[in-house]
């Protein structure tokens, strides 16, 4: 347990930061900083922080062992420069923000004698914004990549280390320019596409009229363009270079697939497609990257009060876990199909059995 964190922005991803450091007792304090009057005052009534201040001075300071900068990453550099004056030696500085390589190199020539910069980025967020939209399980098995220098002590990465396993997330090294690489290709450009597809509706002959045609597929894959536009702004911006060479290969796919439908190549588009369920059914089943090993069922459910709940019970009444849940359709009145994902081949097994004697429809994936 550390004396104290303090935490520069509590919006989602500070507020949610909160919400967890206090639940599971990370520090004794837990101090909040934010020029939004609502948001201090949700967190404080949600038990986030401790203390909450409009503006970083020296008594939001004092005694602060991590101080987690959850700023947009536009103005991280600024937030440091603004806490520069008022850092102790020994203070241990992180952040959440989505890029790393510019602020880690400003943070070398802005952290003052005898403190440290330890790049963070928790792989975990939500289309919602404001400590209104904060969650306290928001970084629950997550990977929180960490983008330390070389000449780190390890004492230091230590202290952060200890907030990401605390989170209940899991600590992933790589270096700034790593970072950016990778987030581009999967973070940024699905953000900037799905942004696209929404305008796209938007701008096609009686492309309104269609929107109520939407099916899961459009919003699943749009989820994620309601995110808040000023963040994600500094996002493209910052991580200029990364974002703009995802871009272009992005395009030449799409250059390649348009070309194909135009002559009516019909054997390449397959080929395409192959490869692409292949890839992706890869990463479901853990063998790329840090993705784990997930194992569906789909149950039916009639639509009735504690179905979900009564699903989850019997379940857990045998000891098996949930590792995922989601509510997939709905008929109003009739039932729906809730899709239920386990760690192991062998609660899914168990999961479908127990389902199925209890009475539910069920299809494992």
């Amino acid at each position: 347990m550390l004396e104290q964190i303090t935490i520069i922005g509590v919006g989602l991803m500070g507020g949610s930061l909160g919400l967890a450091a206090t639940r599971r007792g990370l520090a004794r304090r837990v101090v909040g900083v934010d020029p939004e009057p609502e948001n201090r005052r949700l967190a404080l009534e949600a038990g986030a922080v401790h203390r909450a201040a409009s503006r970083v001075d020296r008594t939001v300071l004092d005694g602060a062992e991590l101080v987690v900068v959850a700023t947009p990453v536009g103005q991280t550099p600024a937030v440091l420069e603004e806490m520069r004056p008022h850092l102790s030696p020994g203070t241990v500085v992180t952040d959440v923000g989505s890029t790393k390589a510019r602020v880690c190199a400003l943070a070398v020539s802005i952290m003052p004698p005898g403190t440290w910069f330890v790049g963070g980025h928790p792989m975990a967020g939500s289309e919602c914004s404001g400590m209104a939209g904060a969650d306290p399980y928001l970084f629950e098995n997550a990977f929180y990549i960490l983008t330390p220098r070389v000449d780190t002590p390890g004492e230091v990465v230590g202290r952060v280390e200890g907030l990401v396993t605390g989170l209940g997330a899991r600590a992933v090294k790589m270096t700034p320019e790593e970072h950016d690489r990778a987030v581009a290709a999967v973070s940024h450009l699905p953000h900037l596409v799905a942004a696209a597809l929404v305008n796209t509706l938007m701008n096609l002959p009686e492309g309104e009229s269609f929107v109520p045609l939407a099916a899961g597929g459009f919003r699943d894959t749009t989820r994620i363009a309601a995110g808040n536009p000023l963040m994600w702004r500094d996002i493209f911006l910052s991580n200029q270079g990364a974002v703009l060479e995802s871009i272009k290969v992005f395009r030449e796919q799409l250059n390649r697939l348009e070309g194909m439908i135009a002559a009516g190549n019909g054997e390449g588009i397959r080929a395409l497609l192959e490869d692409a369920r292949a890839f992706r059914r890869a990463m479901r089943d853990g063998t790329r990257g840090y993705l784990p090993v997930m194992h569906e069922i789909v149950a039916a459910v009639p639509d009735r009060p504690g179905m979900i709940a009564g699903l989850a019970k019997s379940l857990g009444d045998q000891g098996i876990n949930i590792c995922d849940i989601e509510i997939l359709r709905v008929r109003e009145g009739e039932g729906g199909s809730i899709r239920l994902a386990f760690a192991t081949e062998k609660e899914q097994e168990q999961a479908a059995v127990i389902l199925r004697q209890a009475g539910y429809q069920v299809v494992k994936r």
